[in-house]
């Protein structure tokens, strides 16, 4: 197959860009020797032919409004394996989040630039779930791109909160989290970048892990920035977040973020040993921002004292750095998600792994012919990112990520005196969706204003659970468990242990008829 070929007119654009002069002459010329370079462009099309996949033929379906209450579906499916490897997850019904790869089923990623994709491999984590006996119960809706905390930027609509549907479910990994507290599944994929499983656990009072980096192959996913995309468990239980950890975890061989070689391990066990002689560190600069309820900061605070009661330790520790974390992540989730998300249609270059070349072929037309219904959100990272990778010179990007082994540090200092630290997931319970038209100003604050706490562990890679800690008016509190690298394992045992304290965790039993009423 032959590949476009530039004009001397294109090859003229790209001189601008690099900020060459050609004259016409050099133009025409460059553009035959360009036609020449591109020959091994035809012969890799050529050979990637022989190996590309076909999508296999999987039934799928839009359930209607009445089926889809809360907007928390994308598509519903019944896939199962004939030749699961194990029956850990027989009989459980899984969501998958619509930023990671069914393959078969349409993807949209909540944004109108990736409409329309149909995957033809699955992702690992789907290939995990199907070989321990799962269901995927169908792709669950998320926000347009990933790119917001709250839920109502996916251009499907809205997603509403099961305890009250006039409210945000939280985002990225909406519909996950609503669906998993609903009860229309056991479990849920979910992706985090800047809290976006945390983030719906907590306002929809639910479970939500975020592995350490690294630790689950994000293979199949869309990516936002390589080095804080993570993906990993939501369910109404941590038992059933760390059962599903258990199988999703570990090298795929295809995954850059991943070290060489994870170790197989079972998060269920050891859970039910408790947490005598644990020592849990209050961390204060968690509380008290200026978007925090007091109500809030008070529940976690009680919350955590309640592990003495389990013959554990709690004290309070202070991070500076945790304020300072915050800006870190900032920095690199702009400027890398407008260089990798945007400019590198999803996947980027220069690393290693498995890409998906169709889909960055699909994203990369749609983006620029929709790209004026992307969520104000991503419209703010493009046009921030933008300027921090030209104007600025990706000089800011590099000193933060140059300050990452600083904030990472700041952390591992706190967990050598402690074996986790706790903190509220979210400053505030969630807040009614906005109405449309809301002015830009108050639609990323709405988006954005309850990121502080959690995308700080995004970029220092820690483990952080999110367990529910109880309610106000109603509405769910999040507790945040953070631990060592790869000492998920304590992470989930604390948080099973809490449970346990608090005779498990309440769930929005009336919300059926809400939902109908609503």
């Amino acid at each position: 197959m032959t590949v476009s070929r530039p004009s001397p007119a294109a090859i003229g654009s790209a001189a601008e860009h690099y900020g060459m002069t050609l004259s016409t002459a050099d133009r025409e010329e460059f553009a035959g020797l360009v036609d020449g370079a591109l020959g091994s462009y035809d012969v890799v099309d050529d050979l990637y032919a022989d190996i590309a996949p076909t999508a296999p033929d999987r039934e799928h379906r839009t359930p209607s409004a009445t089926e889809n209450p809360l907007g928390a579906w994308y598509v519903t499916t019944s896939i199962t394996s004939a030749e699961a490897a194990d029956d850990r997850l027989a009989g459980r019904r899984v969501a998958i989040k619509d930023n990671v790869a069914v393959a078969g089923v349409p993807m949209m990623n909540g944004s109108r630039t990736l409409e329309g994709f149909v995957p033809t491999r699955d992702a690992t984590v789907v290939t995990r779930l199907l070989a321990a006996g799962a269901e995927i119960a169908g792709k669950s809706v998320c926000e347009d791109l990933c790119f917001s905390g709250s839920s109502f930027t996916s251009a499907s609509g809205p997603v509403r909160n099961p305890w009250d549907p006039s409210r945000e479910a939280g985002g990225s990994s909406s519909g996950s989290g609503a669906l998993v507290a609903l009860g229309e599944v056991d479990m849920a994929i979910g992706g985090d970048q800047g809290g976006s499983i945390r983030i719906p656990a907590s306002f929809c009072g639910v479970v939500g892990h975020k592995p350490t980096f690294g630790l689950v192959p994000y293979t199949g996913a869309f990516p936002i920035e390589r080095t804080i995309d993570h993906v990993g468990p939501i369910a109404r239980t941590v038992a059933d977040a760390a059962l599903m950890l258990s199988v999703i975890a570990g090298t795929d061989g295809n995954d850059p973020r991943q070290p060489d070689e994870t170790p197989a391990v079972d998060y269920t066990h050891g859970l039910d040993n408790g947490v005598t002689g644990l020592r849990i560190g209050i961390v204060t600069e968690g509380f008290g921002h200026e978007s925090s309820q007091p109500e809030v900061d008070s529940a976690v605070r009680a919350a955590a004292l309640r592990f003495t009661e389990a013959g554990a330790e709690v004290g309070e520790v202070s991070i500076p750095w945790h304020r300072h974390a915050f800006h870190v992540w900032n920095v690199i989730a702009t400027d890398g998600a407008a260089y990798q998300m945007l400019d590198g249609n999803g996947y980027g270059l220069n690393a290693g792994g498995l890409y998906d070349p169709e889909q960055m072929a699909y994203f990369s037309e749609r983006r620029r012919t929709h790209a004026d219904e992307l969520s104000e959100t991503v419209k703010l990272v493009a046009l921030c990112g933008h300027h921090g990778t030209t104007t600025l010179g990706s000089a800011a990007y590099g000193k933060a990520r140059n300050l990452v082994p600083t904030a990472r540090a700041a952390y591992d200092t706190a967990l050598e005196s402690y074996d986790v630290l706790v903190m509220p997931t979210l400053p505030y319970t969630a807040s009614e969706l906005p109405e449309p038209g809301i002015d830009r100003a108050t639609y990323l604050t709405k988006a954005l204003g309850m990121v502080v706490n959690a995308a700080p562990l995004d970029v220092t890679g820690h483990p952080a659970l999110s367990v529910p800690a109880g309610l106000i008016d109603g509405l769910p509190v999040g507790m945040m468990i953070v631990g060592k690298h790869f000492d998920d394992a304590t992470v989930l045992r604390v948080g099973h242990a809490f449970e346990q304290l608090v005779g498990g965790f309440p769930t929005p039993d009336a919300a059926r008829d809400r939902v109908a009423l609503a």
